[in-house]
């Protein structure tokens, strides 16, 4: 989930209101908050405790929400996870904290460490792009069979590390796998992965839960059809302006246009310019007419 901001940067209490209905209404199987899409390591510590407290109470006992803690301090992304407990959340995602390159061991001992002073279950988030560090291929398996560590977020792009990582912890059933790019859902779910975390679904979450269940389902005629339609997405909303800049942007643009929240966001990110705005508003004009919404 995006994080809906005033342009004071502080928390937009009504935006966010807005996205969780438009979410819940929508269809979601949960709400993932303070991650990527989030802006989490940009937000001030008072604004994550906010938007944990009000997600927490505006999602109620209607959907499950989970909470991004990655940091470069243990002691805070502690502290956040102590938040989202008190607050309801029923789980914790982590990155390696970005900054100082270490080894894998280091890697693993951190996360055992963090998942054993969690009061609340840990998913492993392997996002290369960001932290500059992957969670390899035996560091994931290995972490998949310590205490209290749940599942893994695999945000690295590349499915040969998935399946790989699907392979060893085949045995290991509780453990959950999630993917998290949009236009990987399905192919990911396909096999064998149990789900994803659809940033595109800010937007039509209507559209990446039905991709989901088709792909679930093994329904693959309407896989494609729907596949099609989120490379669709994709193309107009994330690829309108420099996609390395941050996919985000793209989704608060949308989200502005369609009246749910602002596109204010953390510096040095910027809202889209005219050019880009004027791409997704004339997507957004035609996405009623897709068969799938």
């Amino acid at each position: 989930m995006v994080t809906p901001l005033d342009e004071q940067l502080g928390l937009d209490q009504k935006g966010l209101e807005r996205l969780i209905e438009h979410l819940i209404s929508g269809g979601v199987h949960g709400i993932f908050i303070l991650g990527t899409t989030g802006e989490a390591p940009n937000l001030p510590y008072a604004v994550r405790s906010a938007l944990i407290e009000e997600a927490c109470k505006l999602a109620g006992s209607r959907v499950p929400v989970i909470v991004g803690i990655t940091d470069t301090s243990f002691e805070d992304a502690l502290r956040m996870a102590h938040k989202a407990y008190a607050c309801g959340a029923v789980a914790v995602v982590a990155a390696p904290p970005y900054y100082y390159q270490v080894s894998q061991a280091d890697l693993l001992r951190y996360f055992q460490n963090l998942a054993l002073a969690s009061p609340l279950p840990l998913f492993l988030y392997n996002a290369p792009l960001n932290t500059h560090s992957w969670i390899e291929i035996a560091t994931a398996v290995e972490a998949a069979g310590l205490p209290n560590i749940a599942g893994l977020k695999d945000s690295g792009l590349n499915m040969g590390y998935f399946h790989a990582v699907r392979e060893g912890v085949r045995q290991m059933p509780d453990f959950s796998l999630l993917v998290g790019p949009d236009d990987l859902l399905a192919e990911a779910v396909l096999l064998g992965a149990h789900g994803g975390m659809a940033g595109g679904s800010n937007v039509l979450p209507r559209l990446f839960v039905e991709l989901y269940e088709a792909a679930a389902a093994r329904d693959v005629n309407r896989v494609q059809t729907l596949h099609q339609h989120a490379i669709q997405f994709g193309d107009a909303v994330y690829r309108s302006a420099d996609y390395a800049a941050n996919p985000l942007r793209g989704l608060k643009c949308a989200l502005e246009l369609m009246g749910i929240c602002g596109s204010a966001s953390t510096p040095p990110l910027q809202p889209y310019a005219k050019k880009e705005r004027d791409l997704v508003e004339r997507y957004l004009s035609g996405v009623t007419k897709l068969p799938a919404l």
